[in-house]
């Protein structure tokens, strides 16, 4: 069975920058069948109620599908808290398609990424990314947060909080920890605002993070959830339908238009041996070039049985030996076959012209 690993979405910021607005957009609109863990403080799970009613799957599920964890900061709680309701999930990892964990956003995320390597959960799930949600009108006026005295209080009355990180350092964390970092109530801001913003993320986080633009949560889910099973096992009939390689200018300037993005999708298929080190050097060096969101796919190596199945968000690269669906297209030697998703069209003939 392909694909058997279950994908993990991590969605951190700071109360108020959109986080369950985008998550419910996401568990709308992605027909996918999603879990959703969801890190709140207090005893009063509203983010969870909140996501509850948004349709996403049958009543009779949906207590099993959101799992709310109200003992306060999630990166503290590790051991007590989100490890148990890991592995609750992953006892049902086939009626599944995928996990989102919902931070609060004063819990780092160092220590969750590591969590998921644990020896219980690793071999069962990879990392698809870490989407940090900036509020744009907040930090065009001097601020990582809209609300500081929320946020104060939230750190006030949570005992399990056992690290005093300044809210300028947890920004921060969250900036360099994203492989995506979507700039939030971007309606609201003029396009020279929405320049600084960028880059403050920018100087603050990665420099090679792909950032976008987001209003009222509504974005491409495929670009923070990835391509779903469905449209990565491609059969053996569909032999170029994927290639949507746009060859029109997209470098034209966006100011005027800046909270709309256009993701590009291509299909990369080629038969020729490759070498699965060299592979990786070319597609990370192809990343902020073509500012690259999501690859995925496989990669057949010569004297190995098994695919290399791969999954990249951002310059995360993700890659473990596993078959194939039967009707998935197969190169009779060596080869590869993967979709991206990227800002700017070109990939296919760039990855071409790299041999």
């Amino acid at each position: 069975m392909s694909d058997s690993r279950l994908p993990v979405t991590v969605v951190t910021g700071f109360l108020g920058s959109g986080k369950t607005t985008l998550l419910r957009h996401l568990l709308s609109e992605a027909h996918q069948r999603l879990a959703v863990v969801v890190n709140e403080f207090g005893t009063v799970g509203l983010d969870g109620d909140l996501l509850k009613t948004c349709g996403f799957c049958p009543d009779d599920e949906v207590d099993e599908r959101i799992v709310e964890l109200n003992n306060g900061c999630l990166c503290c709680t590790v051991q007590e808290d989100f490890l148990p309701a890991m592995e609750a999930l992953l006892l049902r990892s086939n009626q599944l398609d995928g996990i989102i964990i919902e931070t609060s956003g004063l819990a780092l995320p160092k220590p969750l990424l590591q969590a998921l390597n644990w020896p219980a959960i690793r071999s069962k799930v990879f990392i698809n990314g870490v989407v940090t949600l900036v509020d744009g009108y907040a930090l065009s006026n001097g601020s990582p947060v809209g609300d500081l005295k929320s946020i104060n209080e939230q750190i006030t009355n949570d005992n399990s909080i056992d690290h005093l990180t300044p809210i300028n350092d947890l920004f921060r964390d969250q900036l360099i920890s994203a492989d995506l970092v979507l700039i939030s109530r971007s309606d609201l801001l003029s396009a020279k605002s929405f320049s600084l913003v960028r880059d403050e993320v920018k100087k603050q986080g990665n420099s090679i993070t792909n950032i976008l633009p987001i209003s009222n949560g509504k974005i491409e889910p495929s670009v923070i959830l990835g391509l779903c099973k469905e449209q990565n096992n491609i059969s053996r009939s569909d032999q170029n339908d994927h290639d949507h390689d746009h060859d029109h200018d997209h470098d034209h300037d966006h100011d005027h238009d800046h909270d709309h993005v256009d993701v590009i999708s291509e299909h990369l298929r080629f038969e020729f041996p490759i070498d699965q080190d060299v592979l990786k050097e070319i597609l990370l060096k192809l990343v902020p070039e073509y500012q690259i969101l999501r690859i995925k796919g496989r990669c057949w190596i010569e004297g190995k049985a098994l695919p290399l199945q791969i999954q990249m968000v951002g310059s995360r690269f993700n890659s473990w030996f596993e078959s194939a669906n039967d009707d998935s297209w197969k190169p009779s030697k060596a080869g590869i076959d993967l979709v991206s998703l990227s800002l700017k069209g070109g990939v296919k003939k760039a990855f071409e012209s790299s041999f």
